[in-house]
């Protein structure tokens, strides 16, 4: 029977052995067949790889342009509000200034009065009747008013002279040097509302001259 042969029959084509997982043949170098790549499909991956770079960057640039646009924004903010409350601050100043210049000049009525008032007592030094009681009462009372303001009287007698406080009415001749430019005299109290002089005193200011030698 020729045509029952062994020299018939079709070859059947080798198989390859499974991977070690199961999955599918493997290669001659082990490695399952459908993950081998070829010279091509690695260049293109190489090629593909760095073009996330350039988008990076971008994203990094614009990060930094925000941070430095928050930045000046927080800055321009804080200056604003520093701005703000010094400007309260100033308003504050100027305002309260306004208000002493208006105590100033209120004091300056009633000081006034208290003046007229001295020069009566002065000249009924010795009456003690009630009129000039009344008279005293109502000084005392005027300057009280003028102290509450926040007036306060200067004491210049016994000081040296200083222009920013007293003005020279009068002079005194001393042998004394050490009485040269010495108030001697108050001819009329001075007055100063804070750290303003809003009267200067009028005194009588010695001046040193030396004794003629024989």
């Amino acid at each position: 029977m020729a045509g029952n042969t062994p020299t018939d029959a079709t070859p059947e084509a080798p198989q390859q052995p499974p991977s070690a997982n199961g999955e599918g043949p493997v290669s001659a170098s082990g490695e399952p067949a459908a993950q081998q790549q070829g010279p091509e499909e690695h260049a293109q991956e190489e090629r593909a790889a760095p073009a996330t770079d350039p988008e990076r960057e971008r994203l990094v640039a614009e990060l930094e342009t925000l941070r430095k646009k928050y930045d000046a924004a927080v800055r321009a903010v804080q200056a604003g509000e520093k701005d703000r409350e010094e400007f309260k601050q100033r308003v504050a100043r100027e305002r309260e200034r306004m208000l002493d210049v208006e105590r100033g000049n209120v004091a300056l009525t009633l000081l006034e009065a208290i003046d007229e008032l001295d020069r009566c007592l002065l000249a009924s030094a010795q009456d003690t009747s009630a009129l000039a009681q009344g008279v005293r009462m109502i000084r005392e009372v005027l300057l009280n008013k003028a102290q509450a303001t926040g007036i306060e009287r200067l004491s210049v007698e016994g000081q040296l002279f200083d222009p920013n406080v007293a003005e020279a009415m009068d002079m005194e001749i001393t042998a004394n040097p050490d009485d040269d430019q010495r108030i001697v005299a108050e001819l009329r109290a001075g007055y100063r509302l804070k750290d303003r002089v809003i009267r200067a005193a009028r005194v009588k200011v010695a001046k040193y001259v030396a004794p003629a030698q024989a």
